[in-house]
């Protein structure tokens, strides 16, 4: 490999790997929405075949972001120790795994408040914003339809938070399954909780599809990731948004 040293190597293979990983969750997980979307929600992207091939690009360009840095911490754990992920369940008590679930997405959503509400800005939204928008209404491929510079922002959050705060793999593995499941979710056209859940006590704090339609309809407002907390402390929770109308009849009650 030329000049390069065997640590080099082995990290930019483990960033390769990982990237190879994220594109392929990507593609399964987005996949298997979107089929879900075709199950439940028949024609709902009936028009939208260029938008989605636009989406899947970007999308793949970001994973390629999103697991650089994700393949180092991964090579910097098993090589050198590097982060605080531990596999011993009896290095941390058992109360403490659902707390640094907990934590992980409290600070994630935080961190995505703050940068997505800068990133409607308008300069900021058109150098780095715009292309997630370009998706109207957004698919179930367009969670990570980000531009370079918007995917950075979301690529160093989990990086950084394994230096930092102990977690067990178990929940690293919950963490990136409910960030990916929600992404996802929120962005497909229709919501997948029951009115229970999203116009109840639950929905109050925790944001579904209908709550981020919203976003998306408005192009400003309900700026969180998980929870509502920033939205509402800071005045710029516009609450529940609603579906195209020849969908309206069929979503769940």
């Amino acid at each position: 490999m030329g000049g390069l040293t065997s640590p080099a190597v082995a990290a930019l293979l483990s960033a390769l790997a990982m990237t190879l990983i994220v594109g392929v969750r990507y593609l399964v997980t987005s996949g298997a929405f979107a089929w879900a979307t075709h199950l439940v929600r028949p024609g709902l992207y009936a028009g939208q075949d260029r938008q989605i091939r636009r989406e899947i690009g970007w999308s793949l360009a970001s994973a390629a972001i999103y697991g650089a840095p994700a393949g180092i911490v991964a090579w910097g754990w098993n090589a050198h120790g590097w982060t605080r992920i531990y596999t011993d369940e009896a290095d941390y008590p058992l109360w403490y795994l659902p707390l640094s679930v907990l934590a992980y997405l409290a600070m994630h959503d935080t961190w995505f408040y703050w940068t997505h509400r800068l990133m409607h800005r308008p300069w900021w939204f058109r150098a780095m914003h715009a292309v997630h928008h370009d998706s109207r209404p957004p698919t179930a491929w367009a969670a990570m339809s980000f531009h370079p510079w918007e995917a950075i922002t979301g690529a160093v959050v989990i990086p950084a938070l394994v230096l930092v705060i102990p977690i067990h793999v178990a929940a690293l593995g919950t963490v990136l399954a409910i960030m990916t499941v929600m992404g996802i979710g929120n962005h497909m056209g229709w919501e997948m909780f029951p009115r229970v859940i999203v116009h109840g006590p639950a929905g109050r704090w925790l944001i579904t599809a209908t709550h981020h339609q919203k976003h998306h309809q408005a192009y400003q407002g309900n700026y969180g990731l998980y929870f509502r907390f920033w939205d509402k402390i800071c005045g710029t929770d516009i609450g529940l948004g609603d579906f195209p109308a020849a969908d309206r009849s069929r979503q769940p009650g």
